[in-house]
Parts: C-alpha cells; sequence; structure tokens
C-alpha cells in the first residue's frame, strides 16, 4: 500500500492530466491504435518530422480524402 502510494504522488500530475479531459479508456486505446497504425504505414518516411504531421492529421478527426482526377 505504501510502494502504491508513492507511485500516485509521484504520478499525480498525469493522473490528474488524463482524468481531466474525460476520455474514457476505450477512446485512448482507440488513439493509441491509430498512432501505432499510422507508425506502420509511415515506415520508410526519411524525416520523424512528417510523420508526426501524419499522426497529427489522422487523430485531429478532419476528413481526408485523396484528390480524383476530373475525366
Amino acid at each position: 500500500v505504501v510502494e502504491l502510494c508513492r507511485k500516485i504522488r509521484r504520478r499525480r500530475d498525469d493522473i490528474l492530466g488524463t482524468i481531466g479531459p474525460g476520455y474514457s479508456n476505450a477512446r485512448l486505446e482507440a488513439f493509441n491504435n491509430k498512432i501505432k497504425a499510422t507508425i506502420r504505414m509511415a515506415y520508410g518516411f526519411r524525416h520523424a518530422d512528417n510523420l508526426i504531421a501524419m499522426i497529427k492529421l489522422r487523430c485531429s478527426g478532419l476528413p481526408t480524402h485523396l484528390p480524383t482526377p476530373i475525366l
């Protein structure tokens, strides 16, 4: 119990930061899965900045559609 109390005190800011926005565990797991899938998809990117931009774009909720050619 004492060790658990130490861990809670040490991680207090992280715990409150997670509880604050009100996201459920399912929502956080969905973000985590989306990030992992993006990392696998981005294998071969030359710069980590491109990966970070792709993660921000995919997790933002903005609709992303590839352009279609006009015939």
